[in-house]
């Protein structure tokens, strides 16, 4: 493409370049895209777009587009994705941070916490949210893979809650003894037979270990009742995200495991998506 061109006349022809592709949202993602490569806010975008592009930002601009054909996630290339009103660094070794999780981080801070506990951190975005909004909270952030946890430190320093959060190696509860009086987790949850129906973005880029337990879906949550119970406190409460289907499995797996006050909670758009319940009072 020549230097000369209107953003207007490069967007539209990325926007064909992605239609093409199969990449839906075409125009959304390459607006983004545009605006990245510019440098710009992309609520500026319309006022640049008359402009003739230059050569340095067409050829960012070309790259970007060539590797969102390919379906790699607009988080992977701008390395950022917003959660809860804020913006948490994403990368190849961590889930994208996604709106309906967002239900999970509300029912948390529902009622009061000092020390909460993430099992499969990931980002980060989870813990570092509720820290963020519970100024008073200390937290623990715990994953099996070292370069997720990485990201969640770097995403802690970020939002300036580092001081008050700790990450740490772990294969869910297995190297956990501290008390905690809320646990939260977002588990891999996509069942093995459900793994070919995920969007491209999806089943080709993210972390197939954050996605998947190659099972029935519910391997984590067994394994996590079993042992939270030795860390929660007395009155204390486990929050799960689930997938949609999973809401009266998942409830039944807390009732089996001995938690009491079990809910399922539907996220805005209805479907259900975080299970709730409580340690018996001592």
């Amino acid at each position: 493409m020549s230097d000369a061109r209107s953003g207007s006349q490069v967007l539209a022809a990325a926007v064909q370049q992605l239609t093409k592709a199969g990449v839906p949202d075409a125009a959304r993602d390459a607006r983004k895209l545009f605006a990245y490569a510019s440098g710009v806010d992309a609520g500026r975008l319309t006022l640049i777009l008359p402009e003739p592009v230059s050569a340095e930002v067409m050829t960012r601009f070309d790259h970007l587009i060539a590797r969102r054909a390919r379906f790699e996630p607009v988080s992977h290339l701008i390395g950022s994705r917003a959660f809860y009103g804020r913006d948490f660094e994403v990368t190849k070794d961590v889930l994208d941070p996604r709106p309906e999780t967002e239900t999970l981080i509300d029912v948390a801070l529902r009622d009061p916490f000092a020390r909460v506990l993430d099992l499969g951190t990931g980002s980060g975005c989870i813990l570092v949210t509720l820290l963020a909004e519970n100024t008073q909270a200390v937290g623990v952030g715990a994953d099996v893979s070292p370069k997720a946890l990485a990201v969640a430190l770097r995403n802690a320093q970020r939002h300036h809650v580092d001081d008050r959060a700790t990450f740490v190696q772990s294969d869910w509860l297995a190297g956990i003894r501290r008390p905690f009086d809320l646990i939260v987790a977002n588990p891999p949850y996509i069942a093995a037979d459900e793994m070919a129906g995920l969007s491209r973005d999806v089943r080709e880029w993210e972390p197939r270990l954050a996605l998947t337990d190659e099972a029935d879906g519910l391997s984590a949550y067994r394994t996590i009742i079993s042992q939270a119970q030795d860390v929660l406190e007395p009155d204390g409460r486990l929050i799960f995200e689930i997938g949609s289907t999973q809401g009266k499995a998942v409830a039944e797996l807390m009732l089996q495991g001995g938690l009491t006050h079990v809910f399922v909670i539907p996220d805005l758009d209805g479907r259900d998506r975080v299970v709730i319940g409580k340690t018996r009072r001592s």
